[in-house]
């Protein structure tokens, strides 16, 4: 009788064991790099109809910060749009911003969303800011990046996951003649790549 309780005691403590294996949490206690394609959804220049939508990538950097889910990030974004408005305007726009980044673990150990808020600057070129004198200075505006996203690993422990989407609500400061105001939606997605920390 006491050889079966026994058993029974290690077949449960092995069960456990295996359990709380297949639940591990992934490595996130290092710094953090993403590459990705995006795309981002800007209003048009003031007193003309329709948007239009530079494409390009980022790349964005995370250190994490004593306690595990908040880190310190920096993004640059740079995409690029032709044949805006009527007379066939192109447009580079560069962004640069730093701040802060929360990121919470699900119980799977897989999936990891974040959350975020940055601010810096942007930077504009191309012929819709040569032709509109009202753009062309400062060269430098103000730039703030609200938003989020969602990493998936194939497993806990891996190095790599797919960011397979970020959503951002990018905010610019160049000079319009009207508002001096642009809301751009930016989507993105692409690679994350997890460091150990030495």
């Amino acid at each position: 009788m006491r050889i079966r309780f026994a058993l029974l005691l290690a077949i449960a403590a092995t069960s456990m064991t295996a359990a709380a294996q297949s639940t591990a949490r992934p490595v996130s206690s290092g710094p953090e790099l993403s590459l990705e394609y995006t795309y981002l959804r800007s209003n048009a220049p003031v007193d003309q109809c329709g948007c239009f939508s530079p494409q390009g990538g980022r790349a964005s950097f995370a250190y994490p910060l004593p306690g595990g889910h908040f880190s310190l990030a920096g993004d640059v974004t740079a995409g690029h749009a032709g044949k805006i408005a009527a007379h066939d305007y192109d447009l580079t726009l560069t962004t640069f911003t730093a701040g802060v980044r929360y990121r919470h673990v699900l119980p799977t150990g897989r999936l990891e969303p974040f959350g975020q808020v940055l601010a810096g600057g942007a930077h504009a070129g191309g012929s819709l800011v040569e032709g509109n004198t009202a753009a062309a200075n400062p060269s430098v505006v103000f730039a703030s990046n609200v938003g989020g996203g969602l990493d998936l690993r194939l497993r806990p422990e891996s190095r790599i996951s797919w960011r397979a989407v970020e959503a951002d609500y990018l905010v610019t400061l160049f000079h319009n003649g009207q508002n001096d105001h642009q809301n751009i939606l930016q989507l993105s997605t692409g690679i994350a790549f997890h460091f150990s920390r030495r």
